[in-house]
């Protein structure tokens, strides 16, 4: 089981974007694709035959998992991420602060 998935609401603890909260919207092996940060410019040439016009694109690059820590709303902090089995006998992420389960 991951211990960040797609949806979770992060916080980025390293690089150019420190401090910024928002959400992971794709995973790829051990990086994060994260909504509206780590932004990068693109320059493109132009495309007549494909419709493509040229110029600078900003486009969101991945970011190594370990920059980004999962937002905890309650203490409104960066937490860390525990896995347990809950009565039910299925596997459930916690936040270790406080043991609350993570929806």
């Amino acid at each position: 089981m991951q211990k960040i998935k797609i949806n979770d609401e992060v916080i980025v603890i390293a690089g150019k974007d420190k401090g910024s909260i928002s959400t992971v919207t794709k995973i790829v092996d051990n990086k994060v694709m994260v909504e509206g940060l780590n932004i990068a410019k693109k320059h493109t040439k132009p495309n007549p035959n494909a419709g493509v016009t040229g110029g600078i694109i900003d486009t969101e690059m991945p970011m190594a998992v370990s920059n980004v820590a999962i937002y905890n709303p309650k203490t409104e902090k960066a937490d860390k991420v525990g896995i347990r089995t809950n009565k039910e006998g299925n596997k459930e992420r916690f936040f270790k602060s406080n043991g609350d389960s993570i929806v």
